[in-house]
């Protein structure tokens, strides 16, 4: 602690809500470094806290180890999958998200990204943009929302979220996890494939990380179906990427969207290149709105902490009081 002020590194750019709410401590940016390995040996031994502004910036074990006071890594998104959250619950670390603030500004885009992938929305407008209307209308969509089931791949709150918006449109709608989930009226299934054969839309909007990495492969893509559509709104690891463009290209299933990638935001040319595929440039959350409520609770989570309250948004690996092992 400098002049009283608890020590944090920032990792990220320094965005205004995250930089003025962290008045109140000693700020070292990590980004400023030029020297990386002699900032931390410089500042790290005095480090309490990291606040984390984006989530393509990896807080790993190399980082945190050179922190030896860490107690906190306040993380702006509500995935986490690019801290190393393993290491940090093993050594009485708490990481914290930001669920929540995000969830109705997720669930819209999920709307828009299947409304956009099933009638074929930006293709039209590429089509009309191109003086094509003049010649002759825009052909029939071979889809439509009035006669599928969207399966959901995950039911947490984001999923809730899209799941009301599917069912006010009388849309009807199952999903797959790994336990039903609380509060869900619809119907669960234990197996995705089983899932899979049933529906005729896949939304996937589940956790990224390990345990879920390229869930939908290929077999899955197969028991979609050829009038089968699959939505990615989780991470780009969830699905098996050369899977699902092989399965586009050999018509395995119909069309896809995509909000996420393997690699962001280097998109495969196959996928740019085809037009029954919709891809945004990771919408989900990106309204000044929503983003703004999302740094302020990166801040808040450190504002609680030092106050001695504890984090607000603690993730579940990472239990508030922390637990230490070594």
């Amino acid at each position: 602690m400098a002049d009283g002020k608890i020590e944090v590194l920032l990792s990220g750019p320094p965005k205004p809500t995250i930089v003025n709410g962290l008045a109140p401590f000693l700020v070292h940016r990590l980004a400023d470094a030029k020297d990386r390995d002699a900032f931390l040996k410089e500042i790290g031994p005095r480090v309490r806290a990291i606040a984390s502004s984006v989530t393509s910036d990896a807080i790993g074990a190399g980082l945190m180890s050179k922190l030896p006071k860490l107690e906190i890594v306040s993380t702006f998104g509500v995935g986490y999958d690019h801290v190393d959250v393993a290491w940090a619950a093993e050594h009485g670390v708490t990481v914290t998200n930001t669920p929540r603030v995000l969830t109705e500004e997720v669930a819209d885009t999920a709307l828009g990204l299947i409304l956009c992938t099933v009638r074929e929305f930006p293709q039209a407008e590429r089509f009309l943009r191109a003086g094509k209307w003049v010649g002759r209308g825009y052909p029939l969509t071979k889809a439509t929302l009035r006669d599928r089931t969207v399966g959901m791949v995950g039911m947490g709150a984001i999923g809730q979220a899209i799941a009301r918006r599917l069912e006010a449109m009388k849309v009807p709608v199952v999903y797959h996890s790994r336990r039903p989930a609380a509060g869900a009226a619809c119907r669960h299934y234990p197996k995705l494939l089983d899932m899979a054969r049933d529906v005729d839309i896949i939304v996937v909007i589940t956790p990224g990380g390990p345990e879920t990495k390229d869930l939908i492969n290929a077999d899955v893509l197969k028991a979609l179906g050829p009038n089968g559509i699959l939505i990615n709104m989780a991470r780009g690891s969830v699905v098996d990427e050369p899977a699902l463009i092989q399965a586009l290209k050999d018509k395995t299933i119909l069309s896809a969207g995509l909000d996420v990638y393997v690699r962001e935001p280097d998109v495969p040319a196959e996928l740019i290149a085809m037009e029954n595929v919709v891809l945004f440039p990771h919408l989900g959350s990106a309204s000044v709105y929503t983003r703004t409520q999302m740094d302020q609770l990166v801040v808040d989570n450190l504002n609680a902490w030092a106050a001695g309250k504890g984090p607000l948004t603690p993730v579940p690996e990472t239990p508030w009081p922390p637990r230490r092992s070594s």
